[in-house]
Order: C-alpha cells, then structure tokens, then sequence
C-alpha cells in the first residue's frame, strides 16, 4: 500500500473518530501539516470528509453514505464462512456461527466434517441461550439493555447436571466470559457433546457474532477443547478484520 493512500486511510480513520484540525492530525501522523492538509482537501472535494466548523474535518455525507450502501449489501454469512471452513478442515471438529436477531440468537452457518459430533441445531433455529457457547461469547459483550431483553427470553432448564439452572449464576457466568474473552459448553445441554466459543466484532467494535467449536465429550475433555482455542482466536480476529474491527495490536502493526 502507497504512503498516500495509507495516509489517507488513517486520517479518514481519525476524521470518523471525532472532528480534527489538521495539526491534530499533523501531530498523530508525525508529518507536515501542508501534507495533511493537502490530503484532506482532496479527500474534501471527493465528499469524504467535511468542515464540521472552519478548519476542523469530521466525517463527510457522501462517506457515510457509501458506509450505508455498503452495510445494505453486507453478507456477514459470506464473510465468515471461508475461515469457518478453514477451521474445521484444521481441527476436524464440528464448527458453527450464530449472530443475534432482535431479541435472539440465530444459528446460520454450520459445518460438520465426517467423523465428527452431529448436532441437532438448524442454520435459521435459534439458539439455547443457558446452554450455548455462542450465546455467552454473544451475551458477554453486548450492551447490558440489549443483554436484558435478550435475558428475558431465556428459560434455564436442568437439561444436565452441569446446566446453570438460573438466571443469577447465569449472569455471573457472562461476566467471566467477558473478563476471558471466550466462552465454553461442557455439557450442559446434553451429555455427548462440548465446546468452545468466541465472539466476532465489526468495524464498532460491537460484538456482531460467535464461532464455537464442538467435539464428543467422549473424546475430547474440554482441557483437550482448550487447546484448541488459540487456533479459534485466530479465526475469529481474521473474521472480525474483515468485517473492519481494528484492535490495539493491529493498529500498532
């Protein structure tokens, strides 16, 4: 990538963040503030960006509009679905993605390689949200008014001896996901089956969805599961990247 071309992206980038001058933006890039403002003039005329006063940029109409069009056209499916195959091609194991839908989580990819667990869920069915892995990755990091009226939802049947049973250790549940980062099941609905779980985010940050991997417990005990988290991780940070999620560490890069 040209030095101008990721110059300009960096200033869109700090534009969309909040309205600045284009010293401040000087300052962050460590360049000249001709040079930055020959850029935002360009990226002016082109309706990227715009004076939100004399002086200062923010973001302009025509880029918002391109964002909205852009999101209109979003096949999050399409997206994931390359590095959910790549992921279980890798482990062997059974991998699904579900996202929320209003007050729901919906399952709507899945992939089960031969030999591996075969599970009872439907790309479309909603997810069971005291037992799921991707409903905690999901739950865990959303806004808590979003995770209330989801909660409210949710019933927490004994399916097993290991399934929460209310709503209160539940809850407590959630705050450990999201203090680890990633979710687990072990067998909770059912007794055959474990698995691990990771939420993805987009261009926000917001939590936009959840890979979970899924094995026999029979085979594989969920200490076994974990050590198959860092290649899970992987994938769901290469999701999220192209969905625009930009982190702390990629920025760095």
């Amino acid at each position: 990538m040209s030095s101008t071309v990721s110059r300009a992206i960096t200033i869109l980038e700090l534009c969309s963040a909040e309205p600045r001058s284009a010293s401040e933006i000087a300052d962050v890039l460590g360049v000249h503030r001709t040079t930055v403002l020959r850029t935002l003039l360009t990226l002016q005329d082109a309706g990227l960006v715009r004076q939100t006063v004399p002086g200062v940029f923010g973001t302009g109409f025509r880029l918002a509009a391109l964002a909205k069009s852009a999101m209109m056209h979003f096949d999050l499916r399409g997206i994931a679905h390359p590095h959910l195959k790549a992921l279980s091609d890798e482990l062997h194991l059974t991998v699904q993605f579900a996202v929320l839908d209003g007050d729901r989580i919906r399952y709507v990819d899945k992939i089960e390689p031969r030999d591996s667990i075969v599970l009872n869920t439907e790309i479309g069915g909603e997810v069971v949200i005291s037992t799921a892995g991707v409903a905690k990755a999901i739950l865990a990091h959303l806004p808590s008014e979003l995770r209330r009226t989801v909660l409210n939802r949710a019933t927490f049947p004994a399916y097993t001896e290991r399934s929460f049973t209310d709503r209160e250790s539940y809850e407590r549940e959630l705050t450990r996901v999201q203090e680890r980062g990633w979710a687990f099941d072990d067998g909770e609905y059912d007794d055959l089956s474990n698995c691990i779980a990771s939420p993805v985010r987009d261009h926000a940050g917001d939590v936009a969805g959840a890979v979970s991997v899924t094995a026999f417990r029979s085979r594989t005990n969920l200490d076994e599961l974990r050590e198959h988290l860092p290649t899970l991780l992987t994938t769901t940070e290469m999701i999220s990247h192209q969905l625009g999620f930009r982190n702390e560490a990629m920025n760095d890069d």
